[in-house]
């Protein structure tokens, strides 16, 4: 009796898609990781391998390598389309035990199945090392009671003034046209808010002009 012939598995050709998307999202994994660099990872994924699903790493932080297998985020969306398609800033820790946060945006094809996944994990260590001297270079002493301002008297009262003349006009200080400008010189002019020493300066900081922008409308 003829033993029965064992069906081969269809072997699927290489979709023109899919390679223009997987060129694509190279393209995109690098121009991320250059923009990131150093501090965040970027790791592109070929979900069609998922033992070799590492296709591109910018900026290693987890020492691994292209050819590298996919991770449980990987194989979840392969087993399942309905699987969260991007996941952000959710806790993370590199192999060495350094802290990280990390992004994971599945990407899929036209027929609604995951192709890739772009991953960006970053290394927290830093961030939290530059959290803690910001604090204390920012920290005041306040057992300390001492008073003092470095800036001339009035110069709030003339931003104060500046905010009021913007709000009439619903719009904001360094939002002000050139004719308004020149309307609230008048205004702060007949005040006398412009006696204030430095006052120019002031009024420039605030409005996000020169000074010489400020003394030509003062003039007109």
């Amino acid at each position: 009796m003829k033993t029965a012939a064992r069906k081969k598995k269809a072997v699927q050709p290489p979709r023109a898609d899919h390679a223009l998307l997987m060129s694509q999202l190279q393209q995109v994994a690098l121009g991320l990781g250059e923009t990131f660099a150093p501090f965040c990872e970027v790791v592109l994924h070929d979900l069609r391998d998922a033992d070799h699903s590492i296709v591109a790493i910018h900026n290693n932080l987890s020492g691994r390598e292209v050819g590298d297998a996919t991770t449980e985020l990987g194989l979840a969306r392969i087993a399942d389309e309905s699987y969260p398609q991007v996941l952000t800033n959710y806790a993370n820790t590199l192999p060495d035990g350094r802290q990280a946060k990390s992004t994971s945006i599945g990407i899929k094809d036209a027929d609604g199945k995951y192709l890739a996944a772009l991953c960006m994990n970053v290394d927290l260590t830093l961030f939290g090392a530059l959290q803690g001297m910001l604090r204390q270079f920012g920290g005041i002493d306040g057992s300390v009671r001492v008073a003092e301002t470095l800036e001339p008297a009035g110069a709030e009262a003339i931003r104060r003034r500046i905010d009021q003349f913007a709000t009439r006009l619903s719009t904001a200080p360094r939002s002000l046209k050139a004719e308004d400008r020149r309307a609230l010189m008048r205004e702060l002019r007949e005040s006398g808010c412009m006696d204030v020493r430095r006052a120019a300066e002031i009024v420039a900081a605030h409005l996000g002009v020169s000074r010489a922008t400020v003394y030509n409308d003062e003039r007109d």
